[in-house]
């Protein structure tokens, strides 16, 4: 995927390296700073030594007091997600206009380990996720080595596919889909309620499809294989695939997100067709 050189996301909160992504008060705020290098001057020492290693930017992430090293690497991974964060943003600043919409640009939240979100507290081992309380993706960008070794799912385009269907949930959640499959969240059996949220899932992978369509449309961000990644990424993913690896069975009924080939049929779909209303998943018989 070519995203080198390319505008990145302001609306991108970074909370690696602090311990359950609560943020922690550095250096007891703006007042205990101050009193920490004037302390340092009475001590004959150098207060712009100690600043400087305070302002270290985006290479140094604060855990409850201690100072957490960022590699190159994660580095590069957070820049890689905020490019894909701002295409999302630009295609679909377009597409709600276009609706006579306007469109709410998420946050997205890079954590370590554990999160604390408006949805509640949530650790890494359950993937990235969208939280429509607070209207934010969450991420720890460890699951992208995850995708990769456990998944067998690598490349950059096959973790763009994760970002924008996140994304794809907020786009959802402004037009009111999610609340209405919430809706209906104890008014239903259980196994009925997992068929509304395979329908939901899938058209968020349609909406990431679409998402894609725009983008290189634009901006020509496709490379050869790309398409194969995300594909991939979504066969990797798939309920059915999910649960012969873990079980060694598969149980239709559990399903909550589609089955591999239904997820990699309609981000195809919204790939073709770059039109958001060709996505409507709640009315057709051919998931």
């Amino acid at each position: 995927m070519k995203w080198r050189g390319r505008r990145q996301s302001t609306n991108v909160e970074d909370r690696r390296g602090q311990r359950g992504g609560r943020r922690g008060v550095a250096m007891g705020g703006g007042l205990g700073m101050i009193i920490i290098v004037i302390v340092i001057a009475l001590l004959g020492g150098d207060p712009m030594s100690f600043l400087q290693q305070i302002d270290t930017g985006a290479s140094v992430s604060q855990s409850g007091g201690q100072q957490v090293e960022l590699s190159p690497e994660q580095q590069e991974l957070a820049a890689f997600t905020s490019v894909v964060l701002a295409d999302t943003e630009d295609v679909w600043n377009d597409l709600f206009r276009r609706m006579g919409k306007r469109y709410e640009e998420p946050k997205l939240v890079l954590f370590t380990g554990a999160v604390q979100s408006a949805c509640g507290y949530a650790s890494a081992a359950s993937g990235p996720f969208y939280c429509p309380a607070d209207r934010k993706v969450y991420i720890d960008l460890v699951f992208y080595e995850e995708l990769k070794r456990k998944f067998g799912a690598p490349g950059d385009f096959a973790q763009a596919y994760v970002v924008a269907h996140e994304v794809g949930h907020h786009v959802q959640n402004l037009l009111g889909t999610s609340r209405q499959v919430q809706s209906m969240r104890g008014r239903i059996s259980k196994e009925d309620y997992n068929k509304l949220s395979v329908r939901l899932e899938l058209q968020a992978d349609y909406f990431a499809g679409v998402w894609a369509h725009h983008a290189h449309r634009t901006k020509q961000i496709l490379e050869q294989g790309d398409i194969e990644e995300a594909m991939n990424a979504a066969n990797a993913i798939g309920d059915d695939t999910l649960q012969k690896r873990s079980r060694g069975h598969v149980v239709p009924d559990s399903f909550t997100h589609g089955t591999s080939e239904q997820r990699q049929r309609w981000f195809l779909k919204g790939l073709k067709s770059g039109d958001p209303a060709g996505g409507d998943t709640f009315n057709t018989n051919q998931l």
